[in-house]
Protein backbone atom coordinates (compact mmCIF):
# COMPACT_ATOMS: atom_id res chain seq x y z
CA UNK A 1 0.00 0.00 0.00
CA UNK A 2 1.44 3.36 -1.02
CA UNK A 3 0.17 6.59 0.91
CA UNK A 4 0.11 10.24 -0.78
CA UNK A 5 1.39 12.97 1.16
CA UNK A 6 -2.62 13.63 0.82
CA UNK A 7 -3.33 10.71 3.24
CA UNK A 8 -0.04 11.42 5.60
CA UNK A 9 -2.09 15.31 6.36
CA UNK A 10 -5.63 13.28 6.96
CA UNK A 11 -4.56 11.59 10.41
CA UNK A 12 -3.65 15.22 11.47
CA UNK A 13 -6.26 17.46 10.21
CA UNK A 14 -8.88 14.33 11.79
CA UNK A 15 -7.69 15.12 15.05
CA UNK A 16 -8.14 18.93 14.92
CA UNK A 17 -11.91 18.41 13.22
CA UNK A 18 -13.09 20.90 15.80
CA UNK A 19 -9.81 22.81 16.70
CA UNK A 20 -9.66 26.66 16.27
CA UNK A 21 -6.48 27.30 14.60
CA UNK A 22 -3.70 29.12 16.14
CA UNK A 23 -2.15 31.81 16.63
CA UNK A 24 1.02 32.49 15.41
CA UNK A 25 2.86 29.30 16.26
CA UNK A 26 5.83 29.71 18.46
CA UNK A 27 8.06 27.32 15.97
CA UNK A 28 10.67 28.67 13.30
CA UNK A 29 9.78 26.63 10.65
CA UNK A 30 11.86 26.46 6.95
CA UNK A 31 9.15 28.14 4.09
CA UNK A 32 7.68 24.84 2.22
CA UNK A 33 8.56 25.06 -1.39
CA UNK A 34 5.71 26.42 -3.67
CA UNK A 35 3.51 23.30 -4.86
CA UNK A 36 3.40 22.39 -8.85
CA UNK A 37 0.53 23.59 -10.24
CA UNK A 38 -1.32 20.81 -12.62
CA UNK A 39 -3.87 22.15 -15.50
CA UNK A 40 -7.62 22.11 -15.09
CA UNK A 41 -9.04 21.95 -11.84
CA UNK A 42 -6.32 22.67 -9.16
CA UNK A 43 -6.43 20.11 -5.76
CA UNK A 44 -5.35 21.91 -2.96
CA UNK A 45 -1.61 21.72 -3.00
CA UNK A 46 -0.21 19.67 0.31
CA UNK A 47 1.53 22.81 1.61
CA UNK A 48 -1.95 24.58 1.92
CA UNK A 49 -2.70 21.70 4.04
CA UNK A 50 0.11 21.93 6.14
CA UNK A 51 -0.69 25.11 6.81
CA UNK A 52 -3.77 24.71 7.67
CA UNK A 53 -2.25 21.93 10.61
CA UNK A 54 -0.12 24.74 13.08
CA UNK A 55 2.10 23.02 15.39
CA UNK A 56 0.35 24.83 17.88
CA UNK A 57 -2.94 22.93 17.40
CA UNK A 58 -1.57 19.95 17.42
CA UNK A 59 0.22 20.48 20.91
CA UNK A 60 -2.64 21.89 22.26
CA UNK A 61 -5.07 18.79 20.91
CA UNK A 62 -3.04 16.54 22.76
CA UNK A 63 -3.84 18.23 25.88
CA UNK A 64 -0.69 17.02 27.88
CA UNK A 65 -0.07 20.18 29.71
CA UNK A 66 3.68 20.90 31.14
CA UNK A 67 6.30 21.48 28.22
CA UNK A 68 6.84 20.23 24.61
CA UNK A 69 9.84 20.88 22.73
CA UNK A 70 11.34 19.54 19.21
CA UNK A 71 14.38 20.27 17.00
CA UNK A 72 14.58 18.72 13.16
CA UNK A 73 17.19 19.42 10.89
CA UNK A 74 18.29 17.85 7.77
CA UNK A 75 20.24 14.93 8.46
CA UNK A 76 22.65 15.43 5.69
CA UNK A 77 23.80 19.20 6.31
CA UNK A 78 22.54 19.81 9.79
CA UNK A 79 20.93 22.43 8.62
CA UNK A 80 17.91 23.63 11.37
CA UNK A 81 14.17 22.88 10.05
CA UNK A 82 12.11 23.70 12.36
CA UNK A 83 11.75 23.87 16.44
CA UNK A 84 10.39 24.49 19.36
CA UNK A 85 11.65 25.34 23.20
CA UNK A 86 14.70 23.41 21.47
CA UNK A 87 16.65 25.41 23.46
CA UNK A 88 15.16 23.70 27.21
CA UNK A 89 17.24 21.40 28.92
CA UNK A 90 14.40 18.69 29.70
CA UNK A 91 14.94 15.14 30.89
CA UNK A 92 15.21 12.77 28.19
CA UNK A 93 13.98 9.42 29.90
CA UNK A 94 15.80 6.85 28.08
CA UNK A 95 16.38 8.73 24.98
CA UNK A 96 19.49 9.10 27.09
CA UNK A 97 20.49 6.04 26.49
CA UNK A 98 21.36 6.31 22.93
CA UNK A 99 23.96 9.07 24.15
CA UNK A 100 25.26 6.57 26.17
CA UNK A 101 25.57 4.18 23.10
CA UNK A 102 27.34 7.15 21.02
CA UNK A 103 29.68 7.32 24.34
CA UNK A 104 30.71 3.85 24.30
CA UNK A 105 31.43 2.97 20.58
CA UNK A 106 33.67 5.88 20.53
CA UNK A 107 35.71 4.47 23.37
CA UNK A 108 35.38 1.24 23.33
CA UNK A 109 34.36 0.34 20.40
CA UNK A 110 31.95 -1.75 18.37
CA UNK A 111 33.58 -5.26 18.87
CA UNK A 112 34.42 -4.57 22.70
CA UNK A 113 33.41 -7.64 24.66
CA UNK A 114 32.81 -8.27 28.26
CA UNK A 115 34.33 -11.49 29.91
CA UNK A 116 33.25 -13.32 32.72
CA UNK A 117 36.10 -15.83 34.47
CA UNK A 118 36.27 -18.81 36.60
CA UNK A 119 39.70 -18.33 38.13
CA UNK A 120 41.44 -21.08 40.02
CA UNK A 121 43.65 -19.80 42.85
CA UNK A 122 45.81 -22.72 42.83
CA UNK A 123 46.73 -26.03 40.64
CA UNK A 124 43.88 -29.03 39.83
CA UNK A 125 44.77 -31.96 41.26
CA UNK A 126 42.68 -35.50 41.00
CA UNK A 127 40.13 -33.39 39.95
CA UNK A 128 40.28 -30.88 43.11
CA UNK A 129 41.04 -27.11 42.60
CA UNK A 130 44.07 -27.13 44.97
CA UNK A 131 42.96 -23.36 46.57
CA UNK A 132 39.74 -21.18 45.59
CA UNK A 133 37.81 -20.61 42.96
CA UNK A 134 36.36 -17.06 41.84
CA UNK A 135 33.34 -16.24 39.84
CA UNK A 136 34.92 -13.41 38.68
CA UNK A 137 32.40 -10.53 37.10
CA UNK A 138 33.92 -8.35 34.37
CA UNK A 139 31.04 -5.99 34.29
CA UNK A 140 29.11 -7.64 31.37
CA UNK A 141 25.32 -6.50 31.93
CA UNK A 142 23.71 -9.04 30.20
CA UNK A 143 25.05 -11.74 31.66
CA UNK A 144 22.36 -14.52 31.76
CA UNK A 145 21.63 -18.06 33.79
CA UNK A 146 22.10 -19.96 30.56
CA UNK A 147 25.47 -18.40 30.36
CA UNK A 148 26.17 -19.56 33.69
CA UNK A 149 24.67 -22.72 33.48
CA UNK A 150 27.44 -23.36 30.37
CA UNK A 151 30.26 -22.11 32.47
CA UNK A 152 28.91 -24.97 34.58
CA UNK A 153 29.05 -27.29 32.45
CA UNK A 154 32.49 -25.81 31.32
CA UNK A 155 33.62 -26.46 34.58
CA UNK A 156 32.83 -29.85 34.80
CA UNK A 157 34.29 -30.60 31.13
CA UNK A 158 37.99 -29.63 32.53
CA UNK A 159 37.50 -32.15 35.23
CA UNK A 160 36.77 -30.53 37.87
CA UNK A 161 34.87 -31.82 40.70
CA UNK A 162 35.60 -29.92 44.14
CA UNK A 163 37.96 -27.19 45.80
CA UNK A 164 39.61 -27.66 48.68
CA UNK A 165 39.45 -23.95 49.36
CA UNK A 166 36.46 -21.06 49.42
CA UNK A 167 33.72 -20.15 46.32
CA UNK A 168 34.56 -16.79 46.25
CA UNK A 169 32.36 -14.32 44.22
CA UNK A 170 33.74 -10.60 42.83
CA UNK A 171 32.20 -7.92 41.46
CA UNK A 172 34.52 -5.34 41.95
CA UNK A 173 35.20 -4.28 38.00
CA UNK A 174 32.35 -1.84 38.10
CA UNK A 175 31.78 0.52 41.68
CA UNK A 176 28.35 -0.92 43.36
CA UNK A 177 25.63 0.57 42.93
CA UNK A 178 22.49 -0.42 45.73
CA UNK A 179 19.75 0.84 43.03
CA UNK A 180 19.99 3.21 39.89
CA UNK A 181 17.88 6.10 40.79
CA UNK A 182 16.77 7.55 43.80
CA UNK A 183 12.70 8.13 44.01
CA UNK A 184 11.54 5.16 42.36
CA UNK A 185 9.10 1.92 43.98
CA UNK A 186 11.15 -0.35 45.57
CA UNK A 187 9.67 -3.40 43.49
CA UNK A 188 9.80 -2.34 40.28
CA UNK A 189 12.41 -3.83 38.15
CA UNK A 190 14.11 -1.72 36.34
CA UNK A 191 15.37 0.10 38.89
CA UNK A 192 17.77 -2.65 40.53
CA UNK A 193 21.46 -2.49 41.67
CA UNK A 194 24.42 -2.66 39.60
CA UNK A 195 27.90 -3.76 39.70
CA UNK A 196 31.17 -5.88 38.48
CA UNK A 197 28.99 -8.80 38.28
CA UNK A 198 25.22 -8.66 37.35
CA UNK A 199 22.79 -11.65 36.32
CA UNK A 200 19.56 -11.39 34.39
CA UNK A 201 19.84 -7.76 34.42
CA UNK A 202 19.78 -8.12 38.14
CA UNK A 203 16.16 -9.29 38.54
CA UNK A 204 14.85 -11.94 40.46
CA UNK A 205 11.52 -13.55 39.12
CA UNK A 206 8.69 -14.07 41.53
CA UNK A 207 6.02 -16.65 40.76
CA UNK A 208 2.67 -17.23 43.57
CA UNK A 209 -0.04 -19.61 42.79
CA UNK A 210 -3.27 -19.87 45.68
CA UNK A 211 -4.31 -23.22 46.06
CA UNK A 212 -6.45 -24.72 48.84
CA UNK A 213 -4.02 -24.52 51.36
CA UNK A 214 -3.37 -21.16 50.52
CA UNK A 215 -0.83 -19.12 48.37
CA UNK A 216 2.67 -21.45 47.11
CA UNK A 217 5.15 -18.53 46.82
CA UNK A 218 8.90 -18.98 44.67
CA UNK A 219 11.76 -17.34 43.51
CA UNK A 220 13.82 -18.43 40.98
CA UNK A 221 16.71 -17.06 38.26
CA UNK A 222 14.53 -18.49 34.99
CA UNK A 223 16.12 -18.20 31.48
CA UNK A 224 15.38 -20.32 28.59
CA UNK A 225 16.83 -23.20 29.22
CA UNK A 226 16.97 -23.68 33.21
CA UNK A 227 14.72 -22.38 36.04
CA UNK A 228 16.81 -22.85 39.54
CA UNK A 229 16.02 -22.19 42.50
CA UNK A 230 17.41 -19.32 44.09
CA UNK A 231 18.04 -18.67 47.93
CA UNK A 232 19.72 -15.35 47.91
CA UNK A 233 16.47 -13.74 48.44
CA UNK A 234 13.07 -14.76 49.60
CA UNK A 235 9.29 -13.57 50.15
CA UNK A 236 6.67 -13.57 52.75
CA UNK A 237 2.93 -12.97 52.56
CA UNK A 238 2.16 -10.21 54.91
CA UNK A 239 -1.00 -9.30 55.75
CA UNK A 240 -1.86 -5.60 54.75
CA UNK A 241 -3.32 -3.75 51.87
CA UNK A 242 -0.07 -1.49 51.64
CA UNK A 243 2.49 -1.03 51.03
CA UNK A 244 2.26 -3.72 48.18
CA UNK A 245 5.94 -5.06 48.51
CA UNK A 246 8.74 -3.93 51.77
CA UNK A 247 12.59 -4.82 51.43
CA UNK A 248 15.39 -5.36 53.39
CA UNK A 249 18.11 -7.46 54.06
CA UNK A 250 18.90 -9.50 56.85
CA UNK A 251 22.24 -11.88 57.02
CA UNK A 252 23.37 -11.89 53.46
CA UNK A 253 19.80 -12.67 52.14
CA UNK A 254 17.38 -9.85 50.46
CA UNK A 255 14.13 -10.52 52.53
CA UNK A 256 10.73 -9.55 50.64
CA UNK A 257 6.94 -9.13 52.00
CA UNK A 258 4.40 -8.76 49.70
CA UNK A 259 0.55 -7.80 50.83
CA UNK A 260 -1.83 -10.69 49.82
CA UNK A 261 -4.64 -8.86 49.01
CA UNK A 262 -3.08 -7.60 45.96
CA UNK A 263 -1.46 -11.42 44.70
CA UNK A 264 -4.95 -12.89 43.29
CA UNK A 265 -5.24 -16.25 41.96
CA UNK A 266 -1.77 -16.29 40.65
CA UNK A 267 0.96 -14.74 39.08
CA UNK A 268 4.35 -13.55 38.80
CA UNK A 269 6.97 -10.39 38.10
CA UNK A 270 10.59 -9.62 38.24
CA UNK A 271 11.30 -8.00 41.51
CA UNK A 272 15.08 -6.19 41.69
CA UNK A 273 18.27 -7.38 43.05
CA UNK A 274 20.30 -5.50 45.49
CA UNK A 275 22.58 -8.01 45.97
CA UNK A 276 23.98 -8.98 42.80
CA UNK A 277 27.11 -10.85 43.58
CA UNK A 278 25.53 -13.10 46.10
CA UNK A 279 22.92 -13.60 43.64
CA UNK A 280 25.01 -14.96 41.10
CA UNK A 281 27.26 -16.60 43.53
CA UNK A 282 23.98 -18.51 44.77
CA UNK A 283 22.41 -19.75 40.79
CA UNK A 284 26.13 -20.78 40.30
CA UNK A 285 26.50 -22.89 42.96
CA UNK A 286 22.96 -24.86 42.14
CA UNK A 287 24.28 -24.87 38.46
CA UNK A 288 27.73 -26.35 39.34
CA UNK A 289 25.95 -29.29 41.79
CA UNK A 290 23.99 -30.02 38.92
CA UNK A 291 26.78 -30.97 36.69
CA UNK A 292 28.56 -32.90 39.99
CA UNK A 293 30.55 -30.02 41.26
CA UNK A 294 29.89 -29.70 45.07
CA UNK A 295 31.19 -25.52 46.11
CA UNK A 296 30.60 -23.89 49.27
CA UNK A 297 28.32 -21.35 50.35
CA UNK A 298 29.19 -17.99 47.91
CA UNK A 299 31.64 -15.45 49.69
CA UNK A 300 31.82 -11.84 48.14
CA UNK A 301 35.52 -10.55 48.56
CA UNK A 302 36.53 -6.75 47.33
CA UNK A 303 39.81 -7.48 45.81
CA UNK A 304 40.16 -10.00 42.69
CA UNK A 305 42.35 -12.96 43.97
CA UNK A 306 45.33 -13.90 41.96
CA UNK A 307 45.09 -17.50 39.50
CA UNK A 308 43.97 -19.13 36.43
CA UNK A 309 41.04 -18.73 34.73
CA UNK A 310 39.83 -22.15 34.09
CA UNK A 311 36.74 -20.73 32.14
CA UNK A 312 35.92 -17.78 30.30
CA UNK A 313 32.36 -16.31 29.31
CA UNK A 314 32.59 -13.32 26.35
CA UNK A 315 29.49 -11.58 25.74
CA UNK A 316 28.53 -10.75 22.87
CA UNK A 317 30.06 -7.31 21.01
CA UNK A 318 29.35 -4.18 22.13
CA UNK A 319 27.16 -2.93 19.32
CA UNK A 320 24.54 -6.45 19.61
CA UNK A 321 24.56 -5.48 23.42
CA UNK A 322 23.81 -1.80 22.18
CA UNK A 323 21.64 -2.93 19.97
CA UNK A 324 19.08 -4.88 22.79
CA UNK A 325 19.60 -2.26 24.97
CA UNK A 326 18.30 0.37 22.58
CA UNK A 327 15.54 -2.38 21.94
CA UNK A 328 14.42 -3.35 25.43
CA UNK A 329 15.60 -0.25 26.90
CA UNK A 330 17.63 -2.28 29.85
CA UNK A 331 18.69 0.41 32.06
CA UNK A 332 21.37 -2.27 34.09
CA UNK A 333 22.95 -2.18 30.61
CA UNK A 334 23.40 1.43 30.08
CA UNK A 335 24.57 1.88 33.44
CA UNK A 336 27.38 -0.82 33.10
CA UNK A 337 28.29 0.10 29.85
CA UNK A 338 28.41 3.82 30.78
CA UNK A 339 30.58 3.62 33.59
CA UNK A 340 33.17 0.45 31.74
CA UNK A 341 33.56 3.37 29.37
CA UNK A 342 33.97 6.04 31.77
CA UNK A 343 36.70 3.46 33.42
CA UNK A 344 38.44 3.45 29.87
CA UNK A 345 39.02 6.61 29.73
CA UNK A 346 40.47 6.46 32.91
CA UNK A 347 37.77 8.01 34.71
CA UNK A 348 36.20 6.30 38.04
CA UNK A 349 33.45 6.56 40.63
CA UNK A 350 29.94 5.44 40.50
CA UNK A 351 26.89 6.24 37.90
CA UNK A 352 27.01 9.89 38.98
CA UNK A 353 30.36 9.95 38.62
CA UNK A 354 30.16 8.67 35.43
CA UNK A 355 27.41 10.31 34.30
CA UNK A 356 29.31 14.15 34.94
CA UNK A 357 31.90 12.40 32.77
CA UNK A 358 29.47 11.90 29.73
CA UNK A 359 28.20 15.35 30.05
CA UNK A 360 31.79 16.65 29.87
CA UNK A 361 32.44 14.02 26.69
CA UNK A 362 29.20 15.19 25.09
CA UNK A 363 29.90 19.27 25.66
CA UNK A 364 33.27 19.08 24.15
CA UNK A 365 32.28 16.91 21.19
CA UNK A 366 28.32 17.82 20.74
CA UNK A 367 28.71 21.45 21.74
CA UNK A 368 25.72 20.29 24.51
CA UNK A 369 27.12 23.04 26.99
CA UNK A 370 23.31 22.92 29.06
CA UNK A 371 22.73 19.38 29.39
CA UNK A 372 23.47 17.36 32.46
CA UNK A 373 23.65 13.54 33.08
CA UNK A 374 22.88 11.98 36.15
CA UNK A 375 23.34 8.70 35.07
CA UNK A 376 23.54 6.98 31.83
CA UNK A 377 19.82 5.18 31.26
CA UNK A 378 17.80 8.48 31.86
CA UNK A 379 16.18 7.00 34.69
CA UNK A 380 17.45 9.75 37.06
CA UNK A 381 14.78 12.53 36.49
CA UNK A 382 17.04 15.51 37.57
CA UNK A 383 19.06 14.62 33.86
CA UNK A 384 18.72 17.40 31.15
CA UNK A 385 18.87 18.07 27.94
CA UNK A 386 17.96 20.14 24.95
CA UNK A 387 16.22 19.02 22.16
CA UNK A 388 18.78 20.95 19.99
CA UNK A 389 21.39 19.55 21.68
CA UNK A 390 20.40 16.30 21.56
CA UNK A 391 19.98 16.55 17.68
CA UNK A 392 24.01 18.25 17.29
CA UNK A 393 25.00 14.94 18.71
CA UNK A 394 23.40 12.99 16.71
CA UNK A 395 24.15 14.80 13.46
CA UNK A 396 27.89 15.22 14.62
CA UNK A 397 28.62 11.96 16.07
CA UNK A 398 26.01 9.47 14.84
CA UNK A 399 27.31 9.12 11.17
CA UNK A 400 30.81 8.25 11.78
CA UNK A 401 29.63 5.68 14.97
CA UNK A 402 27.49 4.03 12.76
CA UNK A 403 24.09 4.98 15.39
CA UNK A 404 21.35 4.85 13.15
CA UNK A 405 21.17 0.80 11.96
CA UNK A 406 21.27 -0.05 15.45
CA UNK A 407 18.52 2.16 16.63
CA UNK A 408 14.82 0.45 16.82
CA UNK A 409 12.20 0.61 14.43
CA UNK A 410 9.50 2.81 15.36
CA UNK A 411 6.11 1.85 13.46
CA UNK A 412 3.66 4.53 12.60
CA UNK A 413 0.19 3.53 13.48
CA UNK A 414 -3.59 4.59 13.00
CA UNK A 415 -5.82 6.66 15.11
CA UNK A 416 -6.90 2.45 16.68
CA UNK A 417 -3.09 2.13 17.66
CA UNK A 418 -2.71 -0.52 15.06
CA UNK A 419 0.57 -0.71 13.02
CA UNK A 420 0.56 0.48 9.82
CA UNK A 421 2.09 -1.77 7.12
CA UNK A 422 4.19 -0.40 4.32
CA UNK A 423 4.08 2.88 5.36
CA UNK A 424 6.21 5.24 3.66
CA UNK A 425 8.24 7.13 6.32
CA UNK A 426 10.54 5.07 7.88
CA UNK A 427 11.74 5.93 11.69
CA UNK A 428 14.53 4.75 13.79
CA UNK A 429 14.75 5.90 17.00
CA UNK A 430 15.24 5.62 20.56
CA UNK A 431 11.62 5.88 22.67
CA UNK A 432 11.88 7.19 26.42
CA UNK A 433 8.88 7.29 29.36
CA UNK A 434 8.58 7.88 33.04
CA UNK A 435 5.78 9.07 34.29
CA UNK A 436 4.72 11.87 32.59
CA UNK A 437 7.32 11.79 30.15
CA UNK A 438 7.26 10.77 26.99
CA UNK A 439 10.19 11.27 24.68
CA UNK A 440 11.38 10.55 21.14
CA UNK A 441 14.98 11.18 19.10
CA UNK A 442 16.21 9.51 16.14
CA UNK A 443 16.19 9.45 12.45
CA UNK A 444 13.47 9.51 9.78
CA UNK A 445 13.25 9.59 5.91
CA UNK A 446 11.05 10.74 4.05
CA UNK A 447 8.89 9.12 1.21
CA UNK A 448 10.80 11.19 -1.27
CA UNK A 449 14.01 9.83 0.75
CA UNK A 450 14.84 12.83 2.07
CA UNK A 451 16.60 11.86 5.89
CA UNK A 452 15.99 14.14 8.66
CA UNK A 453 17.21 13.77 12.51
CA UNK A 454 14.90 14.84 15.18
CA UNK A 455 14.12 15.04 18.97
CA UNK A 456 10.68 15.71 20.57
CA UNK A 457 10.77 16.04 24.06
CA UNK A 458 7.21 16.53 25.95
CA UNK A 459 7.00 16.74 30.34
CA UNK A 460 5.07 17.77 32.93
CA UNK A 461 7.94 17.34 35.62
CA UNK A 462 5.25 19.36 38.21
CA UNK A 463 2.66 16.40 37.51
CA UNK A 464 5.45 14.14 37.63
CA UNK A 465 6.86 15.15 41.08
CA UNK A 466 3.45 15.50 42.75
CA UNK A 467 2.36 11.92 42.13
CA UNK A 468 5.75 11.03 43.83
CA UNK A 469 7.11 7.04 43.53
CA UNK A 470 4.10 5.70 41.92
CA UNK A 471 4.38 2.71 39.47
CA UNK A 472 1.23 3.74 37.56
CA UNK A 473 -0.51 7.08 38.61
CA UNK A 474 -3.54 7.78 37.67
CA UNK A 475 -4.00 9.17 34.16
CA UNK A 476 0.14 8.49 33.37
CA UNK A 477 -0.66 5.99 30.58
CA UNK A 478 -3.31 8.00 29.16
CA UNK A 479 -1.14 11.18 29.06
CA UNK A 480 1.89 8.95 27.28
CA UNK A 481 -0.31 8.20 24.38
CA UNK A 482 -1.71 11.45 23.77
CA UNK A 483 1.70 12.65 23.90
CA UNK A 484 3.12 9.30 21.39
CA UNK A 485 0.18 10.48 19.14
CA UNK A 486 1.28 14.37 19.26
CA UNK A 487 4.89 12.78 18.13
CA UNK A 488 3.79 10.94 15.25
CA UNK A 489 1.39 13.56 13.88
CA UNK A 490 4.87 16.19 13.97
CA UNK A 491 6.95 13.54 12.40
CA UNK A 492 4.00 13.05 9.63
CA UNK A 493 3.94 16.99 9.35
CA UNK A 494 7.91 17.23 8.97
CA UNK A 495 7.68 14.55 6.30
CA UNK A 496 4.42 16.48 4.36
CA UNK A 497 6.97 19.92 4.54
CA UNK A 498 10.41 18.83 4.29
CA UNK A 499 10.72 16.09 1.79
CA UNK A 500 11.85 17.43 -1.48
Amino acid sequence: MQLSRRVLLGGLLAGLAETGLAQAPAVSPRPAPRPAVTSGAAAAPASARVAAVAVEDLIAAARLGGDVTFAVADARTGLILETRGADRAMPPASTAKAVTALYALEHLGPTFRFVTRLIATGPVAGGIVQGDLVLAGGGDPTLSTDDLAQMAAALAARGVRGVTGRFLVWAGALPFQRDIAEGQPVHVGYNPAVSGLNLNFNRVHFEWRRGQGGYALSMDARSERVVPKVYSARVALADRSVPLFTYAESGGREEWTVARTALGKGGSRWLPVRRPDLYAGDVFQTLARAQGVPLPNPTPVDRLPGGTAVVSHDSADLREVLRDMLRYSTNVTAEAVGMATTQARGGGGGIAASGRAMTEWLRVRAGAGGARFVDHSGLGVETRISAAEMVAAFVRLGPALNLRPILRDIPLRDTKGREIKGHPIRVEAKTGTLNFVSTLAGYMTTPDGTDLVFTIFTGDVARRAAVGPSEAPEGADAWVKRSKRLQQQLIERWAAVYGR
